[in-house]
This record gives structure tokens, C-alpha cells and sequence, in this order.
């Protein structure tokens, strides 16, 4: 009965000495006469895998089996979709970076012109030679605190707006500090702010239109003085000029004087705004020849007296 089993196909095994072919023979005769059910003097072939095998080499990943196919699969749509978005965002990045860095950096922006507004106790020529160094500099790097920063020996300056104009022009609105009285030195008048801040000179009080502080920060005290302060900076420009000079016996007990000899109770610094309001409407009030008016009390605003 015939055998079953399929035959194999093996290589004939090398022998290490070529110069034998009969005894290699004789062996693989044996061999097959041995297994079961096999030919006598049948040869077991068996089927190579490759000549690199053979060689005792492994196959590199470049070298396919014979009839192998590989398939190339499409990328995905989504695939190919992410990568033009995100080449696109790349590029953009770039160039937005690109122009940033030569717009703060190019020479054609670089500050010509400085432009003053809003002063009155300084002039536009000092703000500018104060703000010298920043000529030729690009208006990108020029931020509010250089320019703050180069105003900040002009006391008078309080705040300032910088606003850039290119190509080369920078406008800077000043915001000085406001005067609300005179204090006398020697034969000289200081106009100070609500601060107690000197922001000028004058020989001519009248010149000012500014209530004189009797006997200024010196005699009368700090505390009095930014008491009666506070209330004068509180006080309309139209009222203020109204005025021909301020004191206090308390921080309680602050008095105004008008020119035309009127007497002002003020009272505390409390409230103040309403009654600088108060105030101002009772001055509006068309005088009474018959009964004129010598005092005006707003210390209770709520309850003003006049008499």
C-alpha cells in the first residue's frame, strides 16, 4: 500500500570535503532506507528557502520572497488634511514673527518728532529736551514708563498719555499736577498742589487767582496744612478764584476767606465734594443789598447756614 505522506524537499546537505560525492551518497541511501514506509535508495528532497540561507546569512528587510506583493495604501483624506492645516499655521506663524521682528527693530520707524500737549506750568520744550534720549530709538520699544520715567524730574508732571504715530512721530499728553494755593516764602509765593507739592514761582498773588495758605506747611503744621489743602483741591476752578486765603485752627476748624470779605465755614475734610457742591450754589444766590450775606457755613452740608 502506497504511503500517505507527502514528500519534502530538503537541499543536499554540503560536505565539508567536495572532493567525496560517493560517500555522501551512500550515507543519504542509508538514511532513506531507514525511515518507515520510504523507497529503498529513495533520496528525501527538501525545498530551499533561499540561497542567503544557504550561505548561513540572514535575509535583509530589503529582500522579498519571490512572487511577494506589497500593497500601498492611500493616506487618509483626514490625514492629509491636518498636515496642509498645520503647514499652513506654520507658515503664517512665520511670517507674522518675521514682520513683528522688523517692525520693531527697523530703522524706518525710529522716533524724529516729539509732540507735546496739556502744559501749562511747564513748556513743550522742556518735555522734549527731558525726553531726549529717546530720539532714534524705534517707536515699537518706546513704552508709557521710559517716557514716565524720563518726566520724572519735571514735578509738575502727574501722569502722561504717549501715543506713537508712525513713522517717526510720538505725541505725549501731559497731565500736571493742579495748583490750589499760594504759600508765602520770604517775598516770594509757592503754588502748591493738594500734596503740598511746590510746582512754581510767583511775586504777583493776584497773578495766580489762588487762596494764600496763612503761614504755609511750615507754621501752621503737615497736618493742617494737607487738611486745608485737600479742602481747597476739592474747591471748582470758578470758586478757587473766589478765594482770598485759607486757614485752620483744627483739622476740624478749616476756614476760607472770599475777597469780598465773606467768611467760609468748612468745618472737617469730611464730605468734602458735597460740600464744595453746596457751595457752590449758595455763591450763585443773588445777593441781598438789604440783608448781605457774611457767612457761609457748610460744615453741615446737608443743613447749610448762611448769615
Amino acid at each position: 500500500m502506497p504511503s500517505s505522506r507527502r514528500p519534502t524537499y530538503a537541499p543536499p546537505k554540503r560536505n565539508s570535503r567536495p572532493d567525496t560525492p560517493s560517500a555522501n551518497s551512500a550515507e543519504a541511501r542509508a538514511k532513506g532506507a531507514a525511515k518507515p514506509g520510504g523507497a529503498a535508495g529513495a533520496d528525501v528532497i527538501t525545498a530551499s528557502r533561499s540561497i542567503v540561507e544557504e550561505a548561513g546569512q540572514k535575509p535583509s528587510k530589503e529582500q522579498k520572497p519571490a512572487g511577494a506583493t506589497v500593497l500601498a495604501f492611500p493616506e487618509p483624506k483626514g490625514r492629509r488634511r491636518r498636515k496642509k492645516v498645520l503647514f499652513a499655521v506654520g507658515a503664517v506663524i512665520v511670517l507674522v514673527a518675521g514682520l513683528l521682528a522688523a517692525a520693531v527693530y527697523s530703522p524706518v520707524l525710529a522716533l524724529q518728532t516729539i509732540s507735546v500737549t496739556g502744559t501749562r506750568l511747564v513748556t513743550p520744550a522742556q518735555v522734549q529736551t527731558a525726553l531726549e534720549p529717546l530720539r532714534g530709538k524705534p517707536l515699537p520699544q518706546i513704552s508709557d514708563d521710559d517716557v514716565r520715567g524720563l518726566l520724572g524730574s519735571l514735578v509738575q508732571v502727574k501722569s502722561v498719555s504717549v501715543e506713537a504715530r508712525p513713522p517717526s512721530t510720538l505725541v505725549v499728553a501731559v497731565h500736571e499736577r493742579v495748583p490750589v494755593a499760594l504759600v508765602k516764602q520770604g517775598e516770594q509765593y509757592q503754588l502748591v498742589d493738594v500734596d503740598g507739592i511746590q510746582l512754581a514761582t510767583t511775586g504777583d498773588p493776584a497773578s495766580a487767582s489762588l487762596p494764600v495758605i496763612d503761614g504755609g506747611a511750615g507754621a501752621i503744621g503737615q497736618d493742617l496744612f494737607r487738611a486745608t489743602a485737600a479742602v481747597l483741591g476739592a474747591l471748582p476752578a470758578d470758586v478757587l478764584a473766589k478765594l482770598s486765603n485759607a486757614s485752620a485752627q483744627s483739622v476740624d476748624a478749616v476756614e476760607l476767606k472770599l475777597v469780598d470779605g465773606q467768611t467760609i465755614v468748612w468745618g472737617n475734610a469730611s464730605e468734602k465734594e458735597l460740600k464744595a457742591k453746596v457751595l457752590a450754589a449758595l455763591l450763585k444766590v443773588p445777593a441781598d443789598p438789604k440783608n448781605p450775606v457774611r457767612v457761609y457755613d457748610v460744615s453741615v452740608p446737608r443743613h447749610p447756614v448762611t448769615r
